[in-house]
């Protein structure tokens, strides 16, 4: 069944001609019906125009009387003067940075600073859809990006890959898709296996637990895996598109479960996303942790706070740390201990200033090296290829025109009842682990993640400029069918062989560092994605997918002309074209032993050579594991919190 994309094209005011012809030619071309067709997300029938459009008004003025309760909960900030001291510093208010702040000041005794270089956290960046647009907002993303490279996105302006990171209370937790995975239990073993006593699946699941509030029926009632009273909701978005579900049928066609992949006995299925949610919006790491313990007189937070570096002394102690506000720099101290949690970037970033990193580099730089450590190497990251789109004939994907038309219900659900498409984040609705070399295991260790989306940059135009891709290629490519309905799939590199490395550009922190990120150096992480698009292509010609006309949109890359298309050769020409980095920056200050030339922090996270100085955040994983960081990073400051405890001499 084959309906013609003009139809999709009509303007809204010629909404009741457009459902009277697709009505018309769907019964001709389907023997009258015998499958639904949709004119919107809901179904066959039109919606009431009148009454959405009262129903938005009213929910819009609920939704600001909201936004005015969410300032309530945002924490008040301080200003500490040169010379203040605590008990406890903890640099960068993100997803690892705002839960240790807040688990180390459940003790009573301990007073806690917390700084944070962006401003507070609004509702509106909770909403999951709006996601896309908040990835390169100036004031709360610190908007890196990655070296010109001809090897990976060749596609985007000046070869450069966009590399956001949060610059907000929350951090890159406000900035993300919500995924929620912990990764595979042979990624923690691995962990153990290089020398990281106590980082082993049985020692992190328990960590996995406390965090979370699983609200999922029925994986909230599975207590072996799951928790119901830590402060991280997980819950499935509260609507899913009619591709989404397809997509999942797909998988069952395949021969594939809908599993529970945070089960360490279900690594290979298809399913919905598990998303950092609580009541249909956003649960940042801030909102989890920080408002909750807003009360609490000895946690006091600064924004807007940028740290320069650590105050060392000449015992190789690290004292305090220096930071800007306002145009002035101040100095405070630290009575006990100092833990940086500025992700990936920033904290390597950090340590080098303050001259603890590789030595060479840092004399460069002009910086006088305390100890010579490997800072800033061991860059990894998940990359996908960003072009694998499809068409569909019907409008059951997410299309910004649609989301935002007031005659919808769409907008009025959410701002009244949050519910409703406004609750999938960015179009992300699903995904499947998959073992591409060994795919009839399903209790394989996977190696590829196909990440679904009920939509694309084709369909949502704007979104391109937030990806990076260059005008040229958006011309030569997508431009003539911008707008239409579209799916797509990302096929995700869960574990990379190949290493990038992170420099100072110069020794000012307003200054940012030089991200060689070095994606596909290893010939074997090409191979394993093209595989995946093998897999996505397999799962397009199912009865699910073909049920919507699903047909693979053939890119025009110049750069790949003459060569054979959908070869391998092709198709590794596209990712290197199409690079789509995930934004899981990690491994920069990678744990390991003592003996470890090519680690940073022990197993406890204290950096070697240095007494009074810790990092939590990525930075440390020494091997990426395989799925989003987000819920790892979690863990490990739960873990790091009780570590601190208990090294003080409090229980936990």
């Amino acid at each position: 069944m084959q309906l013609s994309l003009n139809f999709f094209k009509l303007s809204l005011s010629h909404g009741r001609l457009k459902i009277a012809c697709l009505l018309i030619l769907s019964c001709l071309t389907a023997s009258c019906c015998a499958e639904k067709i949709y004119i919107n997300l809901y179904g066959d029938e039109p919606f009431g125009v009148i009454e959405n459009v009262i129903k938005t008004i009213i929910g819009t003025i609920k939704f600001m009387y909201d936004a005015l309760r969410f300032l309530f909960w945002e924490s008040s900030e301080i200003t500490p003067e040169s010379g203040a001291e605590f008990d406890f510093v903890v640099v960068g208010a993100g997803t690892a940075g705002a839960a240790i702040a807040a688990r180390l000041s459940e003790i009573s005794n301990f007073r806690v600073l917390l700084i944070e270089a962006g401003p507070s956290e609004t509702i509106f960046m909770d909403i999951p859809v709006h996601v896309n647009d908040l990835q390169f907002r100036d004031d709360i993303n610190w908007k890196y990006q990655a070296e010109p490279s001809d090897n990976y996105c060749r596609g985007m302006t000046d070869k450069r890959c966009n590399l956001p990171r949060g610059k907000v209370m929350g951090g890159s937790s406000v900035l993300n898709y919500l995924i929620a995975t912990r990764g595979h239990p042979d990624d923690y073993n691995r962990w153990e296996d290089l020398g990281n006593e106590g980082w082993s699946w049985k020692d992190v699941l328990p960590y996995f637990k406390k965090l979370e509030t699983m609200e999922i029926p029925p994986l909230k009632n599975d207590k072996e895996h799951h928790n119901d009273d830590g402060p991280v909701h997980i819950n499935y978005a509260h609507f899913q598109t009619p591709l989404a579900e397809a997509f999942l049928q797909a998988g069952n066609e395949l021969g594939y479960k809908t599993i529970d992949y945070n089960n360490p006995d279900e690594p290979v299925g298809f399913s919905y996303l598990q998303t950092t949610s609580k009541d249909g919006m956003r649960c940042s790491s801030n909102r989890a942790y920080i408002h909750p313990a807003k009360s609490r007189e000895n946690l006091l937070v600064t924004k807007n706070t940028l740290v320069s570096k650590v105050l060392i002394d000449d015992n190789n102690r690290a004292i305090g740390v220096e930071y800007i506000k306002g145009g002035k720099t101040y100095q405070i101290y630290a009575n006990k201990e100092i833990i940086l949690s500025a992700g990936a970037v920033g904290s390597p970033q950090i340590l080098m200033l303050s001259g603890i990193g590789p030595g060479d580099h840092l004399k460069e730089m002009g910086i006088n090296p305390r100890v010579d450590l490997p800072v800033g190497e061991n860059l990894m990251d998940h990359i996908a290829y960003g072009g694998l789109i499809f068409h569909i004939n019907q409008p059951v994907g997410l299309h910004i025109y649609d989301i935002v038309n007031p005659i919808n219900p769409y907008l009025s659900e959410y701002f009244l009842y949050r519910t409703g498409p406004l609750t999938l984040p960015g179009g992300c609705e699903a995904l499947a682990f998959l073992d591409v070399d060994d795919p009839n295991n399903h209790t394989a260790y996977p190696n590829i993640e196909l990440l679904f989306a009920s939509s694309s940059f084709v369909t949502v135009s704007t979104a391109r400029h937030n990806l990076g891709v260059a005008d040229d290629v958006w011309q030569e490519t997508y431009a003539a069918d911008e707008d239409s309905y579209t799916w797509m799939v990302f096929p995700m590199l869960l574990r990379p062989k190949s290493r990038g490395k992170i420099l100072l550009r110069t020794p000012d922190i307003e200054s940012k560092p030089i991200i060689i990120p070095d994606y596909m150096a290893d010939k074997e992480d090409v191979r394993i994605l093209i595989e995946g698009i093998k897999a996505t292509l397999r799962i397009s010609e199912t009865k699910a997918m073909r049920r919507f006309g699903s047909q693979l949109f053939k890119s025009k890359f110049k750069a790949c002309q003459g060569i054979e298309e959908f070869t391998d050769q092709y198709w590794e020409c596209a990712i290197r074209t199409i690079t789509m980095n995930i934004y899981h920056y990690s491994g920069t200050c990678k744990m390991g032993p003592k003996g470890d030339l090519t680690a940073v922090v022990d197993s406890r996270l204290r950096v070697h050579g240095i007494q009074g100085l810790r990092v939590a955040d990525a930075s440390i994983m020494p091997e990426i594991m395989s799925g989003h960081t987000n819920i790892p990073t979690y863990m490990i400051a739960e873990k790091l919190s009780d570590m601190v405890k208990q090294d003080w001499g409090y229980p936990v």
